[in-house]
């Protein structure tokens, strides 16, 4: 797993620790939580985001400019991931659903994205490490609201 070979055991055992029990392989994805808490996570997450989603995220994660008004082709330009997009209006698991498998697949009906599913492209590990350190730069008060928005999503 490219995880492990790049950032060593101990990290991996964190990142392995919010799937729960099991291996990365059977983790249950409604029971996903990002640690934005967790330095070392964050740490690898913001290299495996500058690597797959700076390019139209920003590296800033302040999203193309229109970001809600579609381009000619029809598809929306890449949101932003900061406060001032719409990600941290979403609980975790969706997040991840959405990064993996992407949003077409998640909307259905036909809807077109110019983002991927990456579930071919990372591992588990490294979405949730990129999305953990993504919850990282929101300031305490939207990542306060963003744990409600989590324990809303449980219930």
């Amino acid at each position: 797993m490219v995880i492990g070979a790049a950032i060593g055991g101990a990290i991996m055992y964190g990142i392995i620790s919010f799937f729960g029990p099991g291996s990365p392989d059977t983790f249950d994805e409604k029971n996903i939580q990002l640690r934005a808490d967790d330095l070392k996570i964050v740490a690898y997450g913001k290299k495996v985001y500058d690597e797959n989603c700076a390019s139209c995220h920003g590296v800033d994660l302040a999203g193309e400019a229109n970001w809600r008004e579609r381009n000619a082709d029809g598809l929306l330009p890449a949101p932003p991931h900061d406060e001032t997009g719409h990600t941290w209006h979403h609980p975790d698991a969706v997040l991840f659903a959405l990064t993996k498998y992407g949003p077409a697949k998640m909307a259905g009906d036909g809807y077109k994205s110019a983002m991927p599913g990456f579930e071919d492209i990372l591992p588990d590990t490294d979405i949730l490490a990129s999305l953990s350190y993504i919850k990282s730069r929101w300031s305490k008060e939207i990542q306060e609201r963003h744990d409600q928005i989590n324990q809303s999503a449980a219930q």
